[in-house]
């Protein structure tokens, strides 16, 4: 039984010479992958690590109104050039609140009224005390003296009783030696001694009144004012004490006001000096720059803050470049790079930044340009330095 199904049939010169082609060419897909792998290993740190996406940048400094007021001149314009301490407008304010200042002066002058017074009122007590004491001298004096006049006349009648008694005395004795002989009776002794007691008293009260003036003039001229007689005088001396204790009182309260006007008056002086500062005042540049705009005009109302003018640092300028998240590896603070089409021929990097912001860019003259997707921003400042290094 014969089978007439046709078979393939196979020419082994054909299969021969394929197995060569496709050994060449897949050499060739292996070289060329590996050419690429080389290519893209290689290549890219010569060619990456450099970027045109870069601007020349630099910082501004807003100029801002000190106080609020109107802007009274302007002294200059965009793109001019201004030295440090220059200025740049001038503003002034009429309507100032001066009720502080009105409220403080009121009371420094009432204060001053006050001491013033108190001054003339230690015054007058201070003559009013010495009034008294020429007074109280005049009367001691006096009372001295009637003291004196008055101890010499009770000395006397103190002499006087006790010559009374020594008389009575001797009359009782030799009445008492006649009755003791009968030559006398008792009726006639009884009156006799009655009047010797009555002078020994009378002798006893003398003397005593005699102590008292004694003691009461000395006692006055140690100034201690003690009887009926020196109540006058006693009303002086306390009256001089009053009026001593309130000029005393108003020495302390002339010290207390002394004290309190220089520090009110110092806050005058400095509310003085504030409206005078709020009054008017000059926006003046605080760094050379150029003026890069102006915000306001003559005569517009500005609040203490709002910004008058921008000011631009070219002394500061630096670039602005952006790198990939990979060549960022090479871009590390302090590394020195080349910089072409630029106005300085190399440069530091001084700081790498993920991304900006619009706070940021404020900042600066220029915005910073846009990045993509993992990129960096390296901020590359003017070098002194001579050797340049391409990146």
């Amino acid at each position: 039984m014969s089978d007439n199904r046709d078979f393939p049939k196979t020419d082994a010169k054909k299969q021969v010479h394929r197995h060569p082609t496709i050994l060449r060419v897949s050499s060739v897909l292996v070289a060329g992958v590996l050419s690429m792998l080389m290519i893209t290993t290689v290549v890219p740190p010569i060619i990456a690590d450099q970027s045109d996406r870069a601007v020349v940048n630099a910082p501004i400094t807003l100029l801002t109104a000190p106080i609020d007021g109107e802007i009274e001149s302007m002294s200059a314009n965009p793109g001019r050039t201004v030295s440090a301490g220059e200025s740049l407008a001038r503003i002034s304010n009429t309507r100032l609140d001066r009720g502080i200042l009105i409220t403080i002066e009121q009371k420094i002058a009432d204060a001053r009224e006050k001491l013033e017074a108190t001054k003339a009122k230690k015054t007058s007590d201070r003559d009013y005390v010495k009034s008294l004491d020429s007074e109280i001298a005049n009367q001691a004096e006096q009372f001295k003296a009637q003291f004196q006049s008055q101890i010499a006349e009770l000395r006397a009648r103190v002499a006087e009783s006790e010559s009374l008694s020594g008389e009575k005395r001797a009359l009782v004795e030799r009445q008492s030696d006649m009755v003791s002989r009968n030559a006398a009776s008792m009726d006639m002794l009884r009156p006799t001694k009655e009047q010797y007691s009555a002078t020994l008293h009378k002798s006893d009260a003398e003397r005593a009144k005699l102590n008292q003036k004694t003691s009461q003039l000395a006692a006055l001229e140690k100034g201690i004012y003690v009887g009926d007689d020196l109540v006058t005088i006693g009303n002086l001396i306390q009256k001089r004490r009053d009026i001593d204790l309130d000029a005393r009182r108003m020495e302390i309260e002339e010290k207390e006001l002394s004290a309190v006007l220089p520090t009110q008056q110092f806050v005058v002086d400095s509310e003085i000096r504030r409206l005078r500062a709020l009054a008017a005042a000059e926006v003046k540049v605080p760094t050379r720059g150029k003026i890069l705009s102006i915000g306001v005009a003559p005569g517009r109302h500005v609040t203490a803050g709002d910004t008058v003018a921008s000011l631009v640092d070219c002394d500061k300028r630096f670039v602005v470049a952006i790198f990939s998240y990979r060549q960022g590896q090479s871009m590390k603070v302090g590394t020195l790079v080349r910089v072409d089409g630029a106005s300085f021929g190399s440069g530091i990097v001084t700081a790498v930044l993920p991304k900006t912001s619009d706070k940021l860019d404020e900042r600066f003259a220029i915005p910073f340009p846009q990045t993509e997707r993992r990129e960096l921003y390296a901020m590359i400042s003017p070098d002194a330095k001579t050797d340049d290094v391409f990146f």
